[in-house]
């Protein structure tokens, strides 16, 4: 398992593709940050914090991650290979979470380079290190989370098809959902009792949560779940071929 998680993210990392994800989604952070006068421009608000990086990224995660993980095992099914790493000694489930830490790592990646914008607020304050530490942290716990659920939904969603296109817009749909589905019904206002409990079956909710600097173990669960259940989904798509 170790064997094959260090090569998906070797394979990530040697490929164009791997560095132009990253780089697009430092872009198109820094670009709302620091460049673009709306609402999440840091320097016009006149405030030190980061609350619009952690606003956007959930949207651009939307985007990326289904990037990132289209191709772990639409790739391998299309070219052929799929049937060779079906014969390793390894499980259906270890062969699936290689890929999913695999996913996990490069989304690591893509965060640590934004704490350059933590650095910079932090010294941009009319009073030197007056930020909400403790929200900014809870934010990027919030972000891992959020980034590991969507990159179970984009394996899942690779190992339904061997179509990298199909893989993604089904990742890309089922990540907005959960994200953002759940919080429209909620505001529609029709379940009555039941509309808080569906607005807590979404991720935003949770994110929302964890974000605020108070790690609620009912958040870590609930993300812990959502994770589980799409791993357990691919591991079941991938033993479907022995039915």
């Amino acid at each position: 398992m170790i064997t094959l998680f260090k090569k998906e993210v070797k394979i990530f990392l040697s490929s164009l593709i791997g560095y132009i994800v990253i780089t697009v989604f430092l872009l198109v952070n820094g670009l709302f940050l620091w460049i673009f006068p709306l609402d999440f421009n840091i320097l016009d608000n006149g405030y030190a914090n980061l609350d619009g990086l952690f606003v956007l990224t959930p949207f651009v995660f939307m985007f990326l991650i289904p990037a990132i993980t289209m191709r772990s095992f639409a790739e391998e099914k299309r070219s052929g290979t799929i049937e060779m790493l079906l014969t390793k000694p390894l499980s259906d489930l270890q062969i699936v979470m290689a890929k999913f830490f695999a996913g996990v790592v490069l989304v690591l990646f893509s965060l640590i380079p934004t704490l350059i914008y933590y650095i910079s607020v932090y010294y941009l304050g009319s009073v030197k290190g007056n930020l909400d530490s403790g929200g900014i942290w809870g934010s990027y716990i919030g972000l891992i989370f959020l980034g590991s659920a969507f990159v179970a939904i984009g394996v899942f969603s690779s190992a339904i098809t061997d179509n990298q296109i199909i893989s993604f817009i089904v990742s890309l749909f089922l990540c907005s959902f959960l994200y953002l589905g759940f919080e429209f019904i909620y505001s529609l206002s029709v379940f009555g009792k039941l509309d808080l409990f569906i607005q807590s079956l979404g991720i935003n909710a949770h994110y929302a949560s964890i974000s605020r600097g108070v790690i609620d173990t009912r958040d870590v669960i609930y993300f812990l779940s959502l994770i589980s259940i799409f791993i357990l989904l691919s591991k079941i798509s991938l033993e479907s071929r022995k039915w």
